[in-house]
């Protein structure tokens, strides 16, 4: 190692604007480093010590992503610098390398102490050490709170969805209790009528065979046309009108959802005396009703159920951090968290490639981009023409990578605003319609979270959002 004489410092543009005082300080400071073909000059991770300059020779700066190094410059420009660039900031920072820098060909390099060199500068240049560490920590809280702004707007239109939607399962089973309530006195009121009639027990329990086989129907009941139902419904009345049974027409209808048809009803008509068959028919109808009921009790509560399934697997509180998941769990979760903000002239499609591996990721921060992706793509189709489109989730292998697309059929990005949708606070939404912050969170996600790719491809009416996630865990990246 050597020293360098002011005159050569001069030379390089980093120096060229020093006081004699200063360079005279930076000569007296510092060391000529010669460094072989392919040594590492400073290495990533490793505490940064020394502020570099290139004297002569050529470097490679790289960065390992996911376990893979990828260069990131390469100069032979004199007065280039690296390792510890950050070093104005002092404990502000964790003061480590950002990247690895090797000699492409023999070189030499200026190294200058980071702690000498760092006290020196704020020294000669205090203001200017000021604006940089306001801009530092203007830049890292402004990250902080565009993160915790975009999960806060997140989180509202979520809970605005999940509220809609556990709302109707919620109703209708409440509808139903009361409904029941209603079947159950009716029940009791004809079964009193049978027991005054002298209903012998021979009777009652053919009758009850009957109202079993009638509810066990139901289960298998098939899925029938509007004409077949009305068809069936009129071949009931007439049954009913045929037998003086007064109101067919407000039986007829419980009794074919039931499955139950004519041949059924003569069969019931041969158990009864004909004085009790109306009585008999209003009490299997009760019967039938309240299975109904009782089964859309049961529906609205596993719908319900279902729900919050959706909500603790979108949220990930019973989950650790970073684990290996399954990205169309994710997806199913946030599809159906948004379900009460996708209009009905939207159709979802979902294209999934079940085979694909699990994959190593923040889960609860990969559906947060999820649904700022496909909300975007509900709001592209739904603020243009008139509002129906289609949104497609695709999920397939692309190399070592998994790729999620979110395509949609709107109107697309202009080219000239490709570059410009990731940046915060960009948005082409009107005036209190948009925040601008949903692509840049996901690019940070994405990107700098988990060591993939976030992009845009987009032609009118074919618009694709593609995120490429590394199948096998690396260094993380946040």
């Amino acid at each position: 190692m050597t020293s360098i004489e002011p005159t050569r410092l001069r030379e390089l543009f980093l120096f060229a604007d020093l006081s004699d005082e200063q360079l005279a300080w930076v000569a007296a400071n510092s060391d000529v480093v010669p460094y072989r073909k392919g040594e590492a000059v400073s290495v990533e991770g490793e505490p940064a010590e020394c502020f570099y300059v290139l004297l002569s020779g050529t470097l490679s700066m790289v960065r390992m992503v996911r376990g893979d190094e990828v260069e990131v410059t390469r100069s032979d420009q004199p007065g280039v610098y690296s390792g510890a660039t950050q070093f104005y900031l002092g404990d502000q920072v964790d003061q480590k390398y950002g990247a690895t820098v090797r000699a492409v060909t023999d070189a030499e390099f200026l190294a200058l102490p980071a702690t000498d060199f760092a006290a020196k500068f704020r020294q000669w240049f205090p203001m200017a050490v000021h604006l940089l560490q306001g801009m530092f920590v203007g830049i890292r809280n402004a990250d902080e709170l565009v993160g915790q702004r975009e999960r806060l707007l997140a989180l509202g239109k979520l809970t605005a969805g999940l509220t809609h939607e556990l709302n109707n399962p919620a109703a209708a089973a409440v509808r139903a209790t009361e409904t029941l309530r209603e079947r159950f006195a009716g029940m009791r009121h004809k079964l009193a009528m049978l027991a005054d009639g002298h209903f012998d027990g021979i009777q009652l329990h053919r009758l009850t065979k009957i109202q079993d086989k009638f509810v066990t129907r139901m289960a298998s009941a098939p899925e029938l046309s509007p004409m077949q139902v009305a068809d069936l419904e009129d071949e009931l009345s007439d049954w009913f009108d045929d037998h003086e049974v007064s109101g067919g027409w407000d039986l007829a209808p419980v009794f074919v959802a039931a499955g139950i048809t004519t041949s059924d009803l003569d069969e019931l008509s041969n158990v009864v005396d004909p004085g009790f068959l109306a009585p008999a028919l209003r009490w299997l109808s009760y019967t039938v009703e309240t299975e109904n009921l009782l089964i859309e009790v049961k529906e609205s509560t596993k719908r319900i159920s279902a729900l919050v399934g959706a909500a603790k697997q979108y949220s990930q509180l019973d989950r650790t951090p970073h684990q290996d998941i399954d990205l169309h769990e994710g997806l199913d979760a946030t599809l159906v968290m948004l379900t009460g903000k996708v209009p009905e002239g939207v159709r979802i499609v979902k294209d999934y490639d079940k085979s694909l591996p699990h994959v190593p990721a923040y889960a609860a921060e990969l559906n947060q981009v999820w649904t700022n992706l496909i909300d975007n793509a509900v709001g592209a189709i739904t603020g243009h023409g008139d509002g129906t489109g289609t949104v497609t989730i695709r999920t397939t292998r692309d190399g070592d990578n998994a790729l999620v697309e979110v395509i949609d059929t709107g109107p697309g990005v202009p080219p000239e605003l490709k570059r410009r949708v990731f940046e915060p606070f960009f948005t082409t939404k009107g005036v209190g319609q948009g925040t601008g912050l949903g692509l840049d969170v996901s690019w940070r996600v994405v990107v700098h979270r988990h060591g993939g790719d976030l992009r845009v491809v987009s032609e009118p009416g074919d618009t694709h959002f593609q995120v490429r996630l590394p199948l096998h865990a690396g260094r993380s990246a946040g």
